[in-house]
């Protein structure tokens, strides 16, 4: 049962007879998003009202619909993932899961995502999500820089994007790109996800951006960014199949931090050459959600 309501295609209507707020938004203003503490967990951080960054939303746009029919002319069976029912082609760094040392994320189609990735509007795109990660919560981000600081000597290959310090990203391929209700457990437990979206589709009746621990639906117009710690349950209101909707995601692997903090070895590998630093990592990992959360800002901390 939990695996069918998790695929279920949910309406706006649904999610308010539930109890959802739905929060209304023009996709332009920067909105932060509180916790009970007074912590910002989430940013609707929007997009620079410039013709400069119009232009580069316009032309991811287009490359991501020249994306989705050279996939489509390339298979014969639809695309089918656990997120949902659209292709996703990844690139970046991945870490976990038994590998030894960071390596590149493994995709179908690797020339595909190291085209969108170089091309400007995408740079621009990542580079504008990573700064208003900077902006919101800027002990968070630099914390990644720190991380990144100390790996990026150690890479055979750069990450994907110079002026962002996020170190993989997905494109979701449309014309349908909306995902089912999961969790990327993977990801840095509090750590934030830009995600921006494209395409020619109603914002007020579908493309939702769902936040179900916080029982939140809020509407996520064409061009704009937001920013969720994607380790909690989120999923979209799909659009109109008359309508066109894709998107961009960046995040950072858990596993790379860890590496880093293991003095760039496996856990393993720490156990066997040094028990001492290996028995204090393990301690601290129970702390490590607060210690995460506490990077959070507060409105009167950015203020100040």
């Amino acid at each position: 049962m939990e695996n069918f309501r998790a695929k279920k295609k949910w309406t706006l209507s649904q999610l308010i007879s539930l109890g959802f707020r739905w929060i209304q938004w023009d996709g332009i203003q920067g909105r932060p998003l509180l916790n009970a503490n007074g912590r910002i967990f989430a940013v609707l951080a929007g997009q620079p009202n410039t013709p400069a960054y119009a232009a580069a939303i316009a032309r991811a746009f287009d490359l991501l619909v020249r994306a989705a029919a050279a996939w489509t002319a390339a298979r014969s069976a639809p695309a089918s993932h656990r997120r949902g029912l659209y292709a996703a082609v990844t690139i970046g760094l991945s870490y976990g899961q038994g590998q030894r040392q960071p390596s590149m994320l493994r995709s179908d189609h690797p020339l595909l995502g190291q085209q969108l990735a170089a091309d400007p509007a995408f740079q621009d795109i990542a580079a504008f999500g990573s700064a208003m990660l900077a902006f919101w919560a800027p002990r968070l981000y630099q914390y990644d820089r720190s991380c990144n600081s100390r790996l990026d000597p150690r890479l055979t290959r750069p990450r994907p994007f110079a002026r962002s310090v996020f170190a993989s990203a997905t494109f979701n391929l449309g014309p349908h790109a909306w995902t089912f209700k999961h969790r990327d457990i993977l990801n840095l437990p509090f750590g934030w996800c830009p995600v921006t979206v494209f395409g020619d589709f109603d914002p007020t009746k579908g493309g939702h951006l769902v936040l179900w621990d916080l029982k939140l639906v809020i509407e996520f117009p064409p061009g704009s960014t937001i920013l969720i710690p994607s380790t909690r349950a989120h999923s979209n209101i799909p659009v109109a199949k008359t309508e066109y909707r894709a998107s961009f995601t960046q995040y950072s692997a858990g596993g790379l931090f860890r590496y880093v903090d293991n003095d760039f070895m496996t856990e393993e590998e720490l156990a066997k050459l040094d028990p001492e630093k290996y028995r204090e990592n393990w301690a601290s990992k129970e702390a490590r959600w607060e210690m995460g959360v506490g990077l959070w800002s507060t409105l009167d901390e950015l203020v100040s």
